[in-house]
């Protein structure tokens, strides 16, 4: 057997048991020891020490629990309330009416969340309510929240680039400032899509009475924490006065502030995200630890250098690539969750991208665009899960489905757009 023979079928048998459900972290940690093992034998396991002390001891994980703090302390102190309020005065007068006020909170949260299942849990809960009572259609209103949902790990502060710096050893404020352009883009293709949908289905149905100027100035002050938040983050790394690690840091002083401020401070909130942060936060960096400990199995067996002399040999171009990864992504999108999707894919993919002369920044914004479009394909979705959840009537998760699909097609059209026009990624990063 070859080795790229051996390479496929391990990658098989790992997506395979992360399919019938036993942990990721496991799945990873099954190949990526065992293939070390067959390999070197037991001397491997003395190498894997140094590798998990090192993870351990990776500076830069330190922003992962920041960063889940910070979202913590916004979603349980009522800030994303008067935060979804405050857009509703300024956004539901379109045609389209609340569905435009879905996406910019969704997007606002995302600056300050890092995660697609919290921003979409979050406004969703806030926002589904006043949906139905106004009589939006259900499919259109959880279409719009699982869809915004997925801005939360595009738009910077974002765990997912996180997780591919620290796995490609790429700068995470660089990965930080490559994402804002491409949010603000495809936010905005978002809520033109409903706009043009809410014309052609006769958007005066769907557009809310306009409120007063002065009451619609005064909620403005309710944008304020979120907005702060994600200029002291992303400012202090783009003048370069912060580390990503540090950001966070300030961010979550910051937050604390504004949570203090509005009376919300209590040991039983701070408990609460506590406890959150610690579980999610752990069960991110064990799987960082495993992914790492199957890129040590991949480097000293030659695998990524196999594959990429494999896949250079059908001489494809770097857009011809691109192209058959989004089919490949579309593929696993439909059957495992984002954090899956990025550890196992990776290591083996971003040798080859790189080899073909694809920059690693602009790279790690088209894996997390395809990690986002997993988030809204069945029958795995996350967040198609999560906004059915939480909905306030009966009624099957198709709903949920059908209402995201065109928002998934705008993604892959996105990315293509991407692909010719990488400046829209790369401009920014460069100007730092």
């Amino acid at each position: 057997m070859t080795l790229v023979s051996a390479t496929i079928l391990a990658f098989v048998l790992m997506i395979g048991m992360m399919l019938i459900g036993i942990p990721i972290a496991v799945s990873m940690l099954l190949v990526g020891v065992g293939g070390g093992v067959i390999a070197y034998g037991m001397p491997f396991l003395n190498s894997m020490a140094t590798v998990i002390w090192g993870t351990g001891n990776e500076y830069l994980l330190t922003a992962i629990p920041m960063f889940v703090l910070l979202g913590e302390l916004l979603l349980r102190s009522g800030i994303a309330d008067r935060m979804y309020a405050a857009l509703s005065a300024w956004l539901s007068g379109l045609p389209g009416g609340l569905l435009h006020t879905n996406i910019g909170c969704c997007a606002l949260f995302a600056a300050t969340s890092g995660s697609s299942v919290a921003t979409a849990a979050t406004v969703g809960t806030v926002a589904l309510p006043p949906l139905q009572q106004r009589g939006y259609s259900m499919r259109d209103s959880l279409g719009s929240l699982a869809a915004g949902g997925t801005l939360g790990i595009l738009i910077p502060p974002s765990v997912n680039l996180i997780v591919y710096g620290s796995l490609t050893n790429n700068s995470i404020g660089s990965l930080f400032i490559a994402g804002i352009v491409p949010g603000v883009l495809l936010t905005l293709c978002f809520m033109s899509f409903i706009y043009v949908s809410a014309l052609a289905k006769g958007g005066a149905s769907h557009r809310e009475p306009p409120m007063p100027l002065p009451q619609r100035v005064r909620l403005l002050v309710h944008l304020l924490p979120p907005a702060a938040v994600f200029i002291v983050v992303m400012g202090s790394i783009y003048t370069g006065l912060a580390t990503a690690t540090e950001s966070a840091a300030l961010g979550v002083v910051v937050a604390l502030g504004f949570v203090t401020a509005s009376g919300k401070l209590s040991w039983q909130l701070l408990a609460n995200c506590f406890r959150q942060t610690a579980r999610i936060s752990g069960m991110i960096l064990l799987i960082i630890t495993t992914a790492f400990l199957l890129n040590l199995t991949i480097s000293l067996t030659g695998v990524a250098d196999a594959l990429t002399k494999w896949v250079t040999s059908f001489n494809l171009s770097p857009t011809a690539l691109l192209f058959a990864l989004i089919v490949f992504y579309l593929l696993l999108g439909m059957f495992m969750d984002v954090l899956s999707m990025q550890v196992a894919t990776i290591p083996l993919t971003y040798p080859i991208v790189t080899a073909l002369g694809i920059d690693p920044i602009w790279y790690g914004i088209f894996i997390v665009l395809m990690c986002e479009l997993g988030m809204i394909t069945p029958p795995v979705g996350m967040n198609l899960f999560v906004v059915h959840g939480i909905r306030p009537d009966e009624g099957g998760i198709e709903d949920a489905i059908w209402g995201a699909l065109p928002y998934a097609v705008i993604m892959i059209v996105f990315t293509m757009a991407l692909i010719f026009l990488p400046q829209l990624v790369l401009w920014l990063p460069q100007k730092m």
